[in-house]
């Protein structure tokens, strides 16, 4: 009879004690996957990461300062950031500007009153963010949820504001 509970209490154990595999994590471009981390350098010289950004939502903003259809959609940007910044709301401006830019993309920053964080690595098209996310056009935006997966890309004007509301609005 001991041996029938002995061998009950292993074997119960044994299922107990099992983890459950978990599916893998899958980091692209694709809306549901998560979002590539990334690091560079900000307007002044220090470096910021994907993972520093901590946000309900984060849109990642590739632009650039000659851009004209970039900045024209600026305006639209701060006011959602403006409006949806205090419910958890980040931006982290990507710029494709280039070396010897830097002046011109800083003070794009200050005119447009672009108040978020902003990164580059000063090599316009072959910019190694905009490269790992594919952005072939600017503007371009990718919006991620706190866990960094993407739930959205490439919307701007209204339809970015709408997906904003949608997950902030509450």
């Amino acid at each position: 009879m001991k041996s029938y509970i002995l061998l009950f209490l292993v074997a119960t154990l044994s299922f107990s004690c099992k983890q459950e595999p978990k599916a893998p994590i899958v980091y692209g471009t694709n809306i549901g996957d998560y979002a590539p981390t990334f690091t560079a350098k900000t307007p002044e010289g220090t470096d910021l990461a994907l993972a520093d950004i901590k946000g309900e939502v984060i849109i990642l903003d590739f632009w650039a300062s000659w851009c004209e259809p970039c900045r024209r959609e600026n305006p639209n940007v701060v006011k959602m950031y403006n409006k949806y910044h205090d419910k958890g709301l980040e931006i982290v401006g990507i710029s494709l500007d280039k070396a010897g830019q830097k002046q011109r993309w800083t003070n794009a920053i200050q005119k447009d009153k672009l108040t978020w964080k902003h990164l580059s690595n000063l090599k316009g098209w072959s910019e190694p963010i905009a490269q790992t996310y594919g952005v072939r056009s600017i503007p371009a935006t990718y919006i991620l949820d706190g866990e960094g997966k993407i739930i959205a890309k490439n919307l701007r004007g209204k339809a970015l504001e709408d997906k904003i509301a949608e997950i902030l609005g509450h």
